[in-house]
């Protein structure tokens, strides 16, 4: 997995880089695909922003968190994207494997 972070009116330290690093690596044990990652971190006024972009086969995910220390909106960042991960990953799933009620003989 890579992942890029940037940062936009702030600097992003060593220990920043990775704390967001080792947060978002965790996205990677959902598929076995490269996944491309590019995060910019950034701070309006008191609000400190985190947005990511991860790019995986045939779709692109978008998630943006925004919380008053840049290490919690890291946290809301990487929650949002693995809620995100999921989702795709079911809707990536073959669903017409098991036994409906549509397939079967009987009706009732």
């Amino acid at each position: 997995m890579r992942i890029d972070i940037s940062g936009h009116q702030v600097e992003v330290t060593p220990s920043l880089r990775d704390y967001a690093q080792d947060k978002l690596g965790k996205l990677g044990k959902h598929f076995e695909h490269h996944l491309d990652t590019r995060m910019i971190l950034a701070v309006d006024n008191l609000d400190h922003k985190a947005e990511a972009t991860l790019n995986i086969p045939g779709r692109t995910l978008f998630a943006d968190a925004t919380a008053s220390d840049m290490y919690a909106a890291i946290d809301l960042l990487a929650d949002k994207l693995d809620r995100l991960v999921l989702k795709q990953k079911e809707k990536m799933k073959d669903h017409h494997r098991g036994e409906s009620a549509a397939r079967s003989d009987s009706f009732g």
